[in-house]
């Protein structure tokens, strides 16, 4: 089942294969998409860096943990994976880990966002 959102992008449940390690889980959906975003709904920083995205003009996908039976599991699995807490939001780009917030505006800041974006075709401008 696929969503679409008049403002976020691509919503997509993330029940479809609920066999498997949480990590693995998560690099598989990552890789299928431009830009992929792990989120939860109520969170304030997801709001944010999905405004930022839509905002350039990217449709980001958008996996809302708290909306999926095995969303801890993945929550769990992403703060191992950066080694920290608050797990999300987390951001890949092309298939990579950008990482939460404060990597993603890092690199819009710098200026290597951009490049990422167009280089994972998510971004043609």
């Amino acid at each position: 089942m696929h969503c679409q959102t008049g403002s976020w992008g691509s919503y997509m449940p993330t029940s479809r294969n609920t066999v498997g390690d949480p990590l693995e889980r998560i690099e598989r959906l990552a890789s299928e998409n431009a830009v992929v975003i792990f989120s939860i709904s109520s969170c304030c920083m997801c709001h944010a860096i999905k405004r930022l995205f839509c905002g350039m003009g990217v449709n980001p996908t958008v996996y809302e943990l708290d909306e999926d039976p095995r969303g801890k599991d993945m929550e769990k699995a992403l703060m191992r994976l950066l080694g920290t807490s608050p797990a999300v939001p987390v951001v890949f780009i092309g298939g990579k880990l950008v990482g939460a917030m404060d990597r993603v505006m890092a690199s819009h800041i710098n200026g290597t966002l951009v490049p990422l974006l167009k280089e994972a075709g998510a971004l043609w401008l």
